[in-house]
């Protein structure tokens, strides 16, 4: 299928895309920019539940729930989303809980049959996104799998299965501005497979690299890879040590020194190799505070992921994480994160 126009690579610390840094020159309040990959986690771009009990939950204010509507028109949000400062953003095969935080999944959301293979249809509606993110000179996180959705596969057998699928369809679509989150928080504890848990997760890493090694005219020559762990929680040593990027969370972290200091812990262990590092979930706002989450990431050298879900009592138009999704920026939580975007990266000069 030819190959992507843009191109993701890392030097160093920090990402470029197309061979120059991202936010080339850019500085905030004497903080580096240039360089960081600001994103927010719009992982339901795909989502579809295939149990007929729970399908109904998702239904739109004015009619069913409806996946290519969905995909439709968080494809049309994209040029605002990009012309407002966001490089990157996460999507997930598996998406995330379509109610913000969940403690029972009966919903289908797999994007695999039980053996691991990738429903075409998932497949074509993440095509789509991945093209218009080209068109735009944007670089996604995709996310192969979720807790609670993983166990719709039926072993390990089906879970690599599963990760050569899509590490193949990547290649062959040539996708050179994907990067690769093999599963979201990997540490939660709440995993069917034991492949994917923290302390095995690296194999997976080390399966796309490998996979993907020489077939990608990029930089790297392959993929790059990486996995993440819960809110406040560092990533185990083997993962350090092989992922292309480091990918961190600020769930529960409510005081943005424990960001920073969390950073300073990453870059301390003795396996980091002075990777870029990237927070892709954060659900702590406070976007006018003097200091916030994302002020103390940035601060701290590190991209920034808005996590936003719909809390109890708000509407359609609140929350990027609630199914159904209003994808417009549609409430003032999502307005004073994209004016902070702005000002930081300078989308708004």
């Amino acid at each position: 299928m030819g190959q992507s126009k843009t191109v993701i690579s890392i030097e160093k610390d920090a990402f470029l895309i197309d061979g120059l840094p991202t936010y080339p020159g850019r500085r905030f309040n004497d903080m580096k920019i240039e360089g960081l990959l600001m994103n927010a986690r719009l992982v339901q771009g795909i989502f579809d539940d295939g149990n007929l009990e729970t399908r109904s939950r998702w239904d739109y204010p004015d009619g069913p729930w409806d996946p290519e509507r969905n995909t439709t028109e968080f494809i049309e949000m994209m040029p605002e989303w990009r012309s407002k400062g966001m490089v990157s953003f996460t999507i997930n095969l598996q998406g995330g809980s379509p109610e913000g935080y969940s403690k029972t999944q009966p919903w289908n959301n797999a994007a695999f049959t039980p053996d691991g293979i990738p429903d075409p249809a998932y497949l074509d509606r993440l095509g789509r996104i991945l093209d218009k993110a080209d068109e735009l000179g944007m670089a996604p996180i995709l996310g192969l799998f979720y807790f609670g959705q993983d166990r719709r596969l039926r072993d390990e057998r089906a879970i690599v299965c599963a990760v050569q699928a899509i590490t193949d369809w990547v290649i062959d679509r040539g996708d050179r501005h994907v990067l690769i989150e093999i599963a979201n928080e990997v540490d939660v504890g709440l995993y069917s497979h034991d492949i994917i848990k923290a302390h095995r997760c690296h194999e997976l890493i080390e399966l796309v690299q490998v996979k993907s090694q020489g077939k990608l005219n990029t930089p790297a020559g392959r993929l790059l890879v990486s996995t993440s762990m819960r809110g406040g929680t560092q990533p185990p040593d083997p993962i350090v040590r092989i992922a292309d990027f480091i990918l961190l969370h600020g769930n529960s972290v409510n005081d943005p020194n424990r960001i920073r200091e969390m950073m300073r812990i990453c870059r301390a262990n003795s396996c980091y190799k002075g990777q870029p590092i990237v927070f892709n979930e954060d659900d702590h706002f406070e976007f006018d505070a003097g200091d916030n989450n994302m002020l103390a990431a940035v601060g701290g050298y590190a991209g920034w992921g808005f996590f936003d879900y719909r809390v109890s009592g708000e509407t359609f138009n609140d929350g990027y994480q609630s199914v159904p999704v209003n994808w417009s920026i549609s409430s003032d939580r999502k307005r004073g994160f994209f004016d902070l975007l702005g000002k930081i990266t300078g989308a708004q000069d």
